[in-house]
């Protein structure tokens, strides 16, 4: 996977809005303060649309994967979120506002309440799956990928609803190492949860 060491390398996929300073660095301050008529996130300073409304095969592999997901942690500590909820990236040192990632995951796994605020969550989701839909190939492959790798993301998925595929990748001494690439009949083992493992018919079923 390609990292994004500076800004530079994000411009061709920016909002391309007249209210948006090019040669601004975004922060969580800043996004608090838009005023624009769509969901957008920020990733290292740059500030990205989010796609439009999700397609029924985007929206019904979420659905599937969030029951899963609920029906599992009853009775545990850590708790599942969805889109649209603000994460709130930390920056080592620096104060919450300054922060310039504020990403919205499909799906993320939290086991530190301490996190988790009323208007968002700030600090490091234990767990994040991404679902590949349209023109986010890139933001989920690569962009995201960086950011939740230099985080400390543990465990992140990118499920690939086209191709009935899920990617898996563990942190391990600060990188992502490719556990493998699941597909028809095989059964995902979710390292961040011992003893729970996710069936690709699972997810796929009914799409």
């Amino acid at each position: 996977m390609k990292e994004y060491k500076n800004n530079e390398d994000l411009d061709n996929d920016v909002v391309n809005e007249p209210a948006i300073d090019y040669n601004k660095i975004y922060t969580y301050a800043d996004y608090l303060k838009l005023e624009i008529d769509e969901m957008v996130e920020i990733i290292r300073g740059k500030i990205f649309r989010m796609s439009p409304a999700p397609k029924v095969k985007h929206q019904s592999i979420s659905s599937q994967l969030i029951g899963i997901f609920y029906n599992n942690l009853k009775g545990r500590s850590c708790k599942v979120f969805h889109a649209p909820t603000d994460i709130v990236l930390p920056i080592a040192n620096k104060k919450r506002n300054k922060s310039t990632t504020v990403v919205q995951p499909d799906i993320c796994v939290i086991c530190d309440p301490k996190i988790i605020e009323e208007t968002a969550v700030f600090g490091v989701p234990d767990f994040v799956i991404e679902i590949v839909a349209g023109k986010d190939v890139k933001r989920d492959t690569q962009y995201k990928y960086s950011v939740y790798e230099e985080a400390g993301v543990g465990e992140y998925w990118i499920v690939f609803g086209e191709m009935r595929f899920v990617e898996v990748f563990l942190l391990e001494n600060g990188k992502y190492q490719r556990l493998n690439a699941f597909s028809e009949d095989d059964i995902i083992p979710v390292k961040t949860l011992p003893g729970l493992s996710i069936s690709i018919d699972d997810i796929f079923e009914g799409v």
